[in-house]
């Protein structure tokens, strides 16, 4: 919004409503600009922050694409435990 729009605006405002109507407007803007400031600092802050969950690796899935007698046999790592041994067939 361009300083022409806010100063049209603000002549509106001020045939409408006079100019006791100038000191209310003042406090709601204020009100509204602290408000959106202390919104995207939280915004910031939540983004910024060290305690979100670290992505998860799926370097280690098999490619279920191919075939199951063409794949090599590997050991599987069910869920977030330890990697196992592929069991003996």
């Amino acid at each position: 919004m361009g300083a022409t729009e806010i100063i049209f605006i603000f002549a509106v405002y001020l045939l409408l409503f006079g100019a006791k109507g100038i000191p209310s407007l003042a406090k709601t803007m204020g009100q509204a600009v602290r408000t959106f400031r202390n919104a995207t600092e939280d915004i910031q802050r939540e983004i910024l922050s060290e305690d979100r969950p670290k992505p998860r690796d799926f370097s280690n899935v098999r490619d279920v694409t191919q075939p199951r007698d063409q794949r090599e046999e590997q050991p599987v790592n069910v869920g977030d435990g330890p990697l196992k041994d592929a069991p003996e067939a």
